[in-house]
């Protein structure tokens, strides 16, 4: 998989060679063939900023071999894949310096390969410095599923590259037979997840689950994971919301031969203002900033940091100076490596001849070297989690928030408990009370994520006919108990990967559904609705109960029929609709179309808005 493009579609192979043609059984064909570069960003997801560029190959434009999957296996049926291998690794290195890109470059090379390169096949570090570029900008990246059995030859040579300044990355994690074991031996700085995890994450639980779990085990391990494959508004949405750092893929970028030099200084507004805000939402007036209330980043105290070589007496005099100081991160070269933690010290020096002993000895001596470090980007929530699986003791003590592995400042696990408690009242805030769904915040934030999305889906309102009076003659318990009875029974209607349920008030409900049935599904719940309304009488020993008489608005006596569901349904098509606003007033219009039929009714409006786009 060495080379292929994030996402290339496999059709798109070019069409077969003319006989005589480029044979791709002709070995000189394969090596003497043109290969051109092609470069894809990869972007920190909440900067918008460019991490680096993977650099992608290609063959002769028209010809068979044009794609790398056609291109590479030409190579091996040649026996001749590594040494095409090393050719493209030097036609990547050049353009990429050539073309001044920022950033690293993210460079695929086969474990095969790189042992080959050990035998001086290819001079890795010879080749960066004719181009010109620093070995830290490399990140060699190894496909995860053809590390192969060679692996302890293989960890020498990584190791041996590491030392010269390179760092490495992992591929398509999760594709093939995964080896965490090997995640763990060589420590890479960078995780690329495979497509797989990306493709209709927005829908998949397990496929979020498992890419959150990924994050976590990143951020513990202290390497930045890359989503790749992302292709759509919603993957880009649902990778941010597992706490992925980084992101590649079509809806980013596509790879280009030559992008243009004016685009790339743009890069940060057109990811991060023009795509990213629209995620969020946070744009208008009354919708909840989630990045600013649930990241690592709002718990930042900065504190000054000391290095390693600092005498254990000045440490000492810092926290005699700063009775509220009780820890000092120890950092070096930007890095942090360690705390000194107040009772540590302030304890070992109590003790006789300690501070004469050790007082000019470095701090390192009492430094905590394994303290909880975070990236500002961790969700509250995991945060929370690791903290409560640490020792007990380390529930009292502080944490590092870095960015980008660098040093920020701490955090405290008491500002945490504090942050995590204004989360749950915010979020009761926007649930309704009686029956825990999403309330009108919430709803608004998913009809213009939709929207910005530009999804296809329906908006249906639910409502009671006849509630206000039933309410008034059997008393607002039975009236709580008809709103869950309708709760539940949209609840077990929609789809819970797809659609999505809100309780606007009282018996008031929005259902935006992405389900393909769901005209069925509405007519599902009228005839659910009326089977719980007569076991609702019953169990309240009003069971021969079907109507009663109870003063409407002018206060004449006048016979109801127990309530009925009524529904307003809005089919919305992409463009048709410009804001959350147009749509509510759509919903409500169809719903009262509804509501003017006798008895529980689905109203659909078919009809195109006003001034919909053409």
């Amino acid at each position: 998989m060495s080379f292929l493009p994030d996402s290339e579609p496999a059709v798109c192979l070019a069409p077969q060679a003319a006989p005589g043609a480029g044979r791709p059984d002709d070995p000189e064909d394969v090596l003497s063939c043109r290969l051109d570069a092609v470069f894809q960003p990869i972007v920190w997801l909440r900067e918008g900023s460019v991490l680096g560029h993977e650099g992608l190959i290609r063959g002769p434009q028209g010809s068979p071999l044009h794609f790398p999957d056609q291109l590479f296996a030409s190579a091996r049926a040649q026996g001749r894949d590594v040494a095409l291998e090393h050719r493209a690794c030097r036609t990547v290195v050049r353009r990429f310096s050539e073309l001044a890109l920022p950033g690293r470059l993210f460079l695929n090379i086969s474990p095969q390969a790189l042992l080959a390169a050990e035998e001086h096949a290819l001079d890795l570090a010879a080749l960066l410095r004719q181009a010109g570029l620093d070995a830290s900008r490399l990140v060699i990246e190894l496909t995860e599923q053809s590390l192969g059995g060679n692996w302890p030859d293989l960890a020498s040579a990584i190791a041996r590259l590491q030392a010269q300044g390179a760092q490495f990355a992992i591929d398509d994690l999760g594709a093939g037979f995964s080896n965490l074991g090997r995640w763990v031996s060589l420590r890479p700085k960078y995780i690329k997840t495979d497509k797989s995890f990306i493709r209709g994450i927005q829908d998949d639980l397990l496929r979020q689950q498992m890419l959150r779990s990924i994050s976590d085990i990143a951020a513990v391990a202290g390497a930045i994971v890359v989503a790749e494959g992302i292709e759509s508004l919603e993957e880009l949405a649902c990778a941010r919301d597992q706490g992925i750092a980084c992101v590649q893929g079509y809806y980013i970028e596509r790879p280009q031969a030559q992008p243009t030099r004016r685009h790339w200084p743009d890069l940060l507004a057109d990811v991060s203002a023009l795509r990213l805000d629209a995620l969020h939402c946070c744009s208008e007036p009354g919708l909840p900033q989630d990045d600013a209330q649930g990241w690592a980043l709002q718990l930042l105290r900065r504190v000054d940091s000391v290095t390693s070589k600092l005498s254990s007496e000045a440490a000492f005099s810092l926290f005699l100076a700063k009775p509220d100081l009780y820890t000092i991160p120890v950092v070096e070269d930007g890095i942090p490596v360690g705390v000194l933690k107040r009772s540590s010290l302030v304890e070992r020096f109590s003790l006789p001849f300690q501070r004469e002993l050790y007082g000019g000895r470095p701090c390192r001596l009492f430094m905590d070297s394994k303290p909880l470090i975070v990236d500002m980007h961790t969700p509250l929530l995991t945060l929370s989690r690791w903290l409560a699986e640490t020792e007990s003791h380390a529930l009292a003590t502080d944490f590092i928030i870095t960015a980008r592995g660098h040093y920020l400042g701490i955090g405290s696990s008491r500002d945490l408990l504090q942050a995590l408690n204004r989360l749950q009242l915010r979020a009761a805030r926007h649930a309704n009370p009686l029956t825990q769904l999403p309330g009108n915040v919430p709803i608004d934030r998913q009809i213009q994520r939709y929207l910005a999305s530009g999804l296809r889906f329906a908006v249906c309102y639910a409502d009671l006919d006849h509630f206000k009076p039933f309410n008034d003659v059997f008393g607002y318990r039975m009236g709580d108990d008809v709103i869950r009875l309708l709760s539940q029974v949209l609840s077990q209607q929609v789809d819970g990967q797809q659609d999505f349920l809100g309780h606007i008030g009282g018996d008031d409900f929005i259902v935006l559904f992405r389900s393909g049935d769901w005209q069925q599904r509405c007519r599902r719940m009228i005839e659910s609705f009326h089977q719980g309304m007569a076991q609702l009488m019953v169990e309240a020993g009003r069971g021969d109960v079907h109507g009663y008489v109870a003063e409407d608005r002018q206060g004449q006596p006048r016979h109801y029929d127990l309530p009925a569901l009524s529904l307003g349904a809005v089919p919305v098509e992409p463009g048709a609709y410009h804001s959350r606003h147009q749509i509510a007033q759509a919903a409500s219009e169809a719903k009262s179309q509804a509501k003017k039929q006798a008895g529980s009714s689905l109203f659909i409006e078919r009809r195109a808005p006003t001034g919909a786009a053409a």
